[in-house]
């Protein structure tokens, strides 16, 4: 049996917008964001589902509605 290689999260902090619906977060501004679509810069929506974001990628937050 093989050992499980750490997750490099450098790959996942490249500047992505996304939209959703938050569904929590912790003190670390770690968020739990529901029907998550990612914009592409081709102006190409990819629903990606839920996602865990990492607190120090969160740049900005904006409420829509």
């Amino acid at each position: 049996m093989s050992k499980a290689q750490p997750l490099d999260l450098k790959k996942f902090m490249d500047k992505k917008h996304v939209q959703g619906i938050l569904w929590g977060f912790d003190p670390f501004m770690n968020l739990v964001i529901d029907k998550c679509v990612e914009m592409a810069t081709s102006r190409q929506q990819n629903n990606i589902g839920m996602v865990v974001m990492q607190g120090n990628s969160t740049i900005m937050l904006e409420d829509l509605e």
